[in-house]
């Protein structure tokens, strides 16, 4: 629960913190414009960078990238240090941010451990990453302003490879975003303002991976225990979506654990709110437990470094009703978070799980004794039951909060309220199994089952 110490993480940001952000904002104005036409100010901005970081494990590399960059020789190696600089900025800010939002919700978090090198890890296509690295090369020589049509369409035959190789399909999907919203937003020359930040920190990550390293053959640990599950967090696109689902895991009388774990699935863009869910039927054992709020008995399931558990429906089974504001009231504050991988320091993938009670609600603000923190409305789904107004009567809240924009808020993942006299919970997975509200039930009636409708059309389509 968000104790005394919120003053403090509502506070001004962390010393250097903006510091560095102008700095980063400095390289993507230079990316902005392309690393082969450098002028006095993106050269300036580079300069200033490598400067700052000069004292730390990548400063002479980034120095010398920024020395060949500006005299204009951009190679692989030069990238690479110039991602690894930017990635370190963002990772620093991440850290000051975390610390002080672990200091305010006195949590416990586990300690960074790089894995032990394996005796002959098994590396992934040379040629595959090589083809990344060629097609990132280019768009950082021309620049946003500078692409077009045919540049991203030249990274297409790669993403096709890359999604051949399980361990490289984490990077086909986010080379295959990159050049989903290039394409999307040309002719990007003639673009007002661009997403500068956001695509540099797709272009960044995606440098990273495209280097052999660990994150390509991470072991995950094999456990074995019980899934109390405190939220779900629903993203959902025109193409896709994803549920994310928060929860504690316990085992062998340690203390509870931290973990999340997602399931997702390919949709069309006629395929909204609550009917979502059908898209997930594959994984009945962890919708039921959402829908039913119950806790979940996993074996043997793979858990990543970072916390994140890959689920696997054939090793789990319901277990017995487990109220999430039960749980979170008594075990969230003993709880032990993971510790945070190396490239996912970044102040935006901050998303912690938390307990709010005793705030006064206006429905876009919690006010605690003075303290206000801003709701993310924008990221309630149409797929549950939470609304506005609910958050307005609300009583209680677990939620995450987030950083983003240069300040703090809170993305409410359940809520118990008041309403009419009658104390209700609602929370973003309720609807797993269907629509439990009599309208929303109605309204999916009335539309029809259109993902039967859509798969039958495409069975129709698969057999001329």
């Amino acid at each position: 629960m968000l104790d005394v110490q919120l003053s403090e993480l509502l506070g001004e940001a962390p010393a250097g913190a903006p510091e560095a952000l102008d700095l980063v904002a400095g390289f993507d104005a230079a990316l902005t414009n392309g690393l082969a036409r450098l002028g006095e100010e993106p050269a300036a901005a580079l300069a200033a960078m490598a400067g700052a970081l000069a004292g730390t494990p990548v400063g002479e590399r980034l120095a010398e990238a920024v020395d060949k960059v500006s005299a204009g020789s951009v190679a692989d190696e030069h990238l690479a240090a110039l991602a690894g600089g930017r990635a370190a900025l963002f990772g620093a800010v991440h850290d000051a941010l975390l610390a002080r939002l672990d200091t305010a919700l006195g949590r416990t978090r586990a300690p960074w451990e790089p894995a032990a090198d394996a005796a002959d890890p098994a590396k992934p296509a040379d040629n595959l990453l090589a083809g990344c690295r060629i097609w990132l090369r280019e768009l950082a020589i021309v620049g946003w302003r500078g692409v077009d049509h045919d540049l991203v369409s030249s990274a297409d035959q790669t993403i096709e490879a890359l999604l051949a190789v399980p361990e490289l399909r984490g990077l086909a999907v986010l080379l295959d975003g990159l050049a989903t919203e290039l394409r999307a937003s040309g002719p990007i020359a003639t673009m007002e303002r661009l997403p500068a930040r956001r695509w540099a920190d797709l272009w960044t990550r995606a440098m990273l991976l495209s280097q052999h390293g660990p994150w390509h053959h991470a072991a995950p640990e094999q456990v074995s225990g019980r899934l109390l599950i405190l939220g779900a967090d629903v993203h959902e696109h025109a193409t896709v979506v994803r549920v994310q689902v928060h929860a504690i895991l316990e085992r062998n009388g340690e203390p509870g654990r931290l973990v999340r774990t997602s399931v997702a699935a390919a949709k069309v863009d006629t395929i909204v709110g609550p009917t979502v869910w059908q898209l997930l039927g594959g994984h009945p054992v962890l919708l039921a437990a959402l829908a039913e709020r119950r806790a979940v008995e996993i074996t043997d399931m793979p858990l990543l470094p970072g916390g994140d558990l890959r689920w696997h429906d054939d090793r789990a089974r319901a277990g017995e009703d487990a109220d999430p504001f039960a749980i979170a009231r008594v075990q969230l504050a003993a709880t032990v978070a993971p510790a945070v991988t190396p490239l996912d320091r970044h102040p935006v993938r901050l998303a912690e799980v938390v307990l709010v009670e005793g705030y006064k609600s206006d429905g876009g603000s919690f006010d605690l004794g003075g303290n206000r923190i801003g709701l993310d409305l924008g990221r309630l789904p149409s797929s549950g039951p939470l609304t506005p107004a609910l958050l307005k009567v609300s009583t209680a809240c677990i939620g995450l909060v987030r950083w983003d924009g240069g300040q703090w808020s809170l993305q409410p993942l359940a809520v118990q309220a008041t309403v009419k006299k009658q104390q209700v919970a609602a929370h973003n997975g309720d609807w797993a199994l269907g629509p439990t509200d009599p309208k929303a039930a109605k309204a999916a009636n009335k539309n029809g089952d259109v993902v039967a409708v859509l798969r039958e059309r495409a069975g129709r389509l698969l057999r001329k």
